[in-house]
């Protein structure tokens, strides 16, 4: 399984926030935070701009 990992800086605002897991836990998480802290509206929209930033994380322990 890949993760996936976004940073909050690909998005316009002051935010050092990265996350960091599976697909859909990054997704929920990162609209969690768009919505909560950065007043983003939750929906097909945001989730997709989310989706198109994902990039795969760099392994640093290859046995997890």
């Amino acid at each position: 399984m890949t993760r996936k990992v976004i940073d909050c800086r690909d998005f316009p605002g002051p935010c050092s926030l990265a996350i960091s897991g599976t697909e859909a836990e990054v997704i929920e998480s990162q609209a969690w935070h768009m919505v909560s802290v950065h007043g983003a509206a939750d929906g097909p929209d945001l989730r997709e701009r989310i989706r198109a930033s994902l990039r795969d994380a760099r392994e640093e322990d290859p046995s997890r």
